[in-house]
């Protein structure tokens, strides 16, 4: 393993990739290690109680036009490279694998995030479109799992099979917003594809650099992009 002193940087397949620093190696800063979690408890405990009444009205809208199955799981990669249960609300048809379905459009790396994906209902194209699908994430944030501002976690079996288990992204946890979501998301690019986009966060968290990204989540939302 390479130590902390020692250039951390593997040239293998783009994009580059980065060991995780060990911990004993890399303190980071008092925000980084108790502020954070605490400003992350208290803010998505109170974004969760100003957001339940939407909750249960998106909720009420998803088991109405879906039925069962409000909620979507889904195996993702998080702090130190653990993995969890990363839980959307619902927005696509539960018989979407059994229906077969012509798109004349792009290829799927982009169509599945097309506010036209013939998968998606009614509801699931609000919610997309206005990312209310994310707010059950919320409640992985009061848990430790998520922060509000992080890299985007990626699915498990796509960490594993490109072999980023222990990518530098992964030394912090991973957010409900962050440098890919406000500028990759929508862009057709895959998650995996960007990893690096969100390095010089790893490796640099601010206080001040996680407002500016909220108030730019904000920005983007309002713009409906």
């Amino acid at each position: 393993m390479l130590k902390a002193q020692q250039a951390e940087v593997l040239f293998l397949n783009p994009p580059v990739q980065l060991r995780i620093v060990p911990p004993a190696a890399r303190r980071g800063s008092f925000y980084q290690r108790l502020g954070k979690r605490a400003f992350d408890l208290a803010a998505a405990s109170v974004l969760l109680l100003i957001a339940a009444p939407l909750m249960l009205a998106a909720a009420l809208a998803i088991r109405i036009s879906m039925g069962s199955g409000v909620v979507f799981r889904q195996r993702r990669v998080g702090h130190g490279g653990r993995d969890f249960d990363m839980v959307k609300f619902r927005t696509m048809k539960p018989s979407r694998r059994s229906e077969q379905r012509e798109w004349a459009g792009a290829d799927r790396r982009v169509t599945h995030k097309s506010s036209a994906d013939p998968r998606h209902t009614v509801v699931g194209r609000v919610l997309r479109k206005t990312s209310l699908d994310e707010l059950p994430q919320l409640i992985h944030v009061v848990r430790g799992e998520m922060s509000l501002v992080g890299p985007r976690p990626e699915i498990s079996a796509i960490v594993d099979r490109e072999g980023l288990r222990d990518h530098v992204r992964h030394s912090v946890r991973p957010g409900l917003t962050g440098h890919w979501q406000i500028s990759h998301r929508g862009t057709g690019e895959m998650l995996h594809e960007c990893f690096d986009v969100d390095i010089d966060y790893a490796t640099n968290v601010t206080f001040r650099r996680d407002l500016s990204l909220l108030v730019q989540t904000v920005s983007v939302l309002t713009k409906g992009s």
